[in-house]
Order: C-alpha cells, then structure tokens, then sequence
C-alpha cells in the first residue's frame, strides 16, 4: 500500500471539516459527543497550532493510487496527562482496508524522527480499533470503565 503522509494547505481544510461532520466516521468518538463542528472560522486558529507548533503534528493520510485522502493522523503533547497522545481517523467508506494499520505505522515513524520515545492513544471501551493498535506494537497502560482504555508504545 503506497499510503502518504500529507500536509494539508489550509485552504484544504475542507476535508478534515467533512470528516469530522461525518457520523458513520465519527460513531467511535460517542463518549466524546461524536460529530465535531469544525467551520470555516475555526481554520487559521486551528492551522497555526497543528501545523507551526513543535508540540503537535498532524498529517492527512493519502493514497497516490486513488488520489484521495482517506483520513488524517495527529499527536500533540496533553500537558495535563503529561503525554504525546496519538490521533488516527479513517474516513467509514474507506476502512478495512489496511489505512488504519499503515497509517499508525506511519504516524508512529513520524513521532519518532520527531524524537518522541513513548506515544499514547486513550480509547473509548467500544472502540473496535483497540485490536490494530495492539496488534501494532501497543500495550495497554489501564482500562478505566468511563475513559476507556489508555494504550502505550515504545518508539
């Protein structure tokens, strides 16, 4: 699978604003209020942080093939769980094809030519991507029944 990490201009929000808009693709985030209101005027606040600052990182994920993103992938450093915490959302059309995987796997090799050591993801207990992340390299830290479950990897 030739997937690519692409960094979007910010006049190319717009996918980012559909998925996120998308319930079938936001269903896994229902503890967290599912749908995410990501307009227009939201953008350039948004983009100066994702894009500039050294604590995040955030990437469309991007298949040359087909020419068309499929999802996006993201860190940040969460001051108050003291953690790089991960971010990986794959468009619902497009899953269960193998984007998950190969884009954990390249989010994780960007984290670590980031220099990062140690990476997170807090994942609601119905998640259904618990497997893909265990299954690619992740162990889990704690369950908690009303977070979820807080999964690590070692970079």
């Amino acid at each position: 699978m030739g997937l690519v990490l692409y960094k979007p201009k910010l006049a190319e929000l717009t996918f980012r604003q559909e998925l996120l808009a998308d319930p079938e693709t936001m269903a896994y985030n229902h503890a967290y209020g599912g749908c995410i209101s990501f307009g227009k005027e939201r953008w350039l606040d948004w983009y100066a942080r994702w894009m500039h600052e050294p604590d995040h990182f955030y990437r469309y994920l991007y298949d040359p093939q087909r020419q068309c993103c499929v999802g996006e992938v993201a860190w940040h450093y969460d001051m108050e769980m003291d953690k790089y915490m991960l971010n990986v959302i794959v468009k619902a059309s497009e899953r269960n094809r193998g984007y998950g995987r190969a884009g954990l796997a390249l989010l994780c090799q960007a984290a670590k030519e980031a220099g990062l050591r140690v990476v997170y993801d807090l994942l609601a207990s119905d998640n259904p991507s618990l497997h893909l992340f265990l299954d690619s390299g992740f162990t889990i830290v704690e369950t908690v029944l009303d977070e979820g479950t807080l999964v690590q990897k070692r970079l």
